[in-house]
C-alpha cells in the first residue's frame, strides 16, 4: 500500500521552506498532494489558479507530487484523497505547540496522523511576506525562491 500524505493549504510558491518540506516529505511518503484550501474570508496574496500553476511548475519533474483545490476540513480532504497523513512544516519551536494541538484534533476528528517537519535552519528566518515585498520592490530574491520561479 502506498503511503500518501497531504500538505494542506499553506504552500506558498515564494517560500523555499515549503518547497524544502515537500521534498523531504517525499523521503517519507510515496505521494504528496499539495492542497490549496479555499477560504472566502481570507485575502489571497495571488489567485488560487495562479498559485496552482506555480506549484505545478515547481514540481513538474516530480510525478509523486500532485496539486488539488479543496473546500472542506483538512481531515475530510485527506480522507477524500486516500491519505492517512497530513504533512506540516514549522519554522520555529514556538509554532510547535499549535501544530501539536492541531495534530491531536486531526487524529481525534478524522483518524489522520500528522507528521511535522522543521524547515531547515537556512530557510527558517525567511517569511513569504518578506520575499514577496522584496520582489515587489524589484529586489533580487533568487536565493529565497525555488529555482523554477527564478
Amino acid at each position: 500500500m502506498k503511503k500518501k500524505a497531504i500538505f494542506p493549504g499553506s504552500f506558498d510558491p515564494f517560500t523555499v521552506g515549503h518547497h524544502d518540506i515537500v521534498k523531504r516529505g517525499l523521503e517519507l511518503f510515496d505521494e504528496i498532494i499539495i492542497g490549496i484550501g479555499r477560504n472566502s474570508t481570507k485575502k489571497e496574496t495571488f489567485p488560487i489558479r495562479e498559485r496552482e500553476e506555480a506549484i505545478r511548475k515547481i514540481f513538474a519533474d516530480e510525478p509523486r507530487v500532485k496539486v488539488a483545490i479543496y473546500d472542506c476540513l483538512t481531515v475530510d480532504f485527506a480522507k477524500e484523497q486516500g491519505a492517512k497523513f497530513i504533512l506540516r512544516g514549522i519554522r520555529c519551536v514556538e509554532d510547535f505547540e499549535y501544530e501539536r494541538n492541531l495534530a491531536e484534533a486531526n487524529k481525534q476528528m478524522g483518524g489522520v496522523e500528522t507528521v511535522i517537519l522543521y524547515t531547515r535552519p537556512i530557510y527558517a528566518h525567511i517569511s513569504s511576506t518578506l520575499v514577496r515585498d522584496l520582489y515587489a520592490y524589484g529586489k533580487d530574491v533568487s536565493d529565497f525562491v525555488p529555482n523554477t520561479l527564478r
